[in-house]
């Protein structure tokens, strides 16, 4: 009876497990290169011009007041690459109809420090925290309303759900970037961490990939003129993005916060299935009353589409009377949404 011959093993399977190893090795070696709060130097403190954070950086703000005593206040937090001056149009709007408004360069964008660099998320919700905290001492017995647009949103929810916050009266998110890992595929998780572990500071411009941010074409030629909206992201910062979504998605769950919700039915940055994943973890009934307007024909920058005064009117009614039904029927055509239909 003949002996079976023996078969070696191939040579580049027994190496296999030793150069995952090293490979995991480097990968652990390079990180995303996010900044974190620095050491507390100070309380914060709201300047003429700018927030002091307690760890020494300056954020520039832009403040538009009416011509008399504000009947309520807005702190409007921008989105990702933009900065203060998202809001110039809708708080010149507020103003006219007496409502104040405040908004400020969030940490890596606009005129602060570290353009173009990702800080963690508690940096950013602590900002957010400490900045409406003195606009409320500034304006005492004024109503504050928190309004978020896309990241601003994401920074929102999170503070909101993360920290007693008596001193504001209600939120607003617009498109609120909620494009968690829950909600996206796998090859997208892999390819996000890997390129993050790899080569963090690479920057990608999103040339080649078609969305369509608004219908105002003219407002979107001028954000490409602007030289403080950044164009392009590095990896880790869009990385470091995705944890803050992740953060804003697990916050849908306890986010009971008096809230008035905007979407643009034609958004396709932050699209329907995550803002449907959001709303099915949301508390039912909310202890606050909770209002969700879909715009059929909005995008998302909702706050500066052509139809943006509706969004607006929308706002204003809203501050002024939040259970009753919003004058654009928005809040109608949410449930058709809702319902996926």
């Amino acid at each position: 009876m003949m002996t079976p011959l023996k078969t070696k093993r191939p040579i580049r399977n027994r190496y296999l497990p030793i150069l995952a190893i090293v490979l995991a090795g480097l990968l652990s070696a390079c990180s995303p290169r996010i900044i974190d709060l620095g050491p507390p130097q100070r309380d914060a403190q709201l300047l003429t011009a700018h927030l002091s954070t307690p760890d020494g950086l300056a954020l520039p703000y832009r403040s538009w007041m009416p011509s008399s005593s504000p009947r309520a206040i807005i702190i409007a937090l921008h989105g990702f690459n933009d900065y203060s001056n998202f809001f110039d149009a809708p708080a010149q709007f507020f103003a006219d109809q007496g409502i104040a408004s405040y908004a400020y360069d969030q940490r890596g964008f606009g005129a602060s420090p570290f353009r173009g660099r990702w800080f963690t998320t508690d940096s950013y919700i602590s900002d957010a925290r400490a900045f409406s905290q003195l606009i409320a001492k500034r304006h005492p017995d004024v109503p504050i309303y928190v309004l978020g647009e896309s990241m601003g949103g994401a920074v929102t929810m999170s503070l909101v759900t993360e920290f007693e916050t008596p001193w504001i009266s209600g939120v607003i998110l617009s498109a609120p970037a909620v494009w968690g890992r829950d909600a996206m595929p796998i090859y997208q998780t892999t390819a996000l961490w890997i390129g993050a572990h790899t080569f963090p500071a690479t920057r990608l411009t999103g040339r080649g990939i078609k969305v369509k941010p608004s219908d105002n074409i003219e407002m979107l030629r001028a954000l490409g003129r602007d030289p403080w909206v950044i164009k392009g992201a590095r990896i880790d910062a869009i990385y470091g993005l995705v944890d803050l979504m992740d953060r804003a998605l697990d916050a849908s769950y306890t986010f009971d916060k008096k809230a008035l919700i905007l979407y643009g039915a034609r958004d396709d940055i932050v699209k329907d299935g995550p803002t449907r994943m959001m709303f099915s973890r949301l508390p039912d009934p909310p202890n606050q009353p909770r209002r969700f307007a879909v715009y059929e024909g909005g995008y998302h920058m909702l706050l500066r589409d052509l139809a943006a005064q509706k969004v607006w009117t929308d706002i204003t009614h809203w501050i002024d009377n939040s259970t009753t039904p919003l004058q654009s029927a928005a809040d109608k055509d949410a449930k058709k949404y809702l319902a996926g239909d």
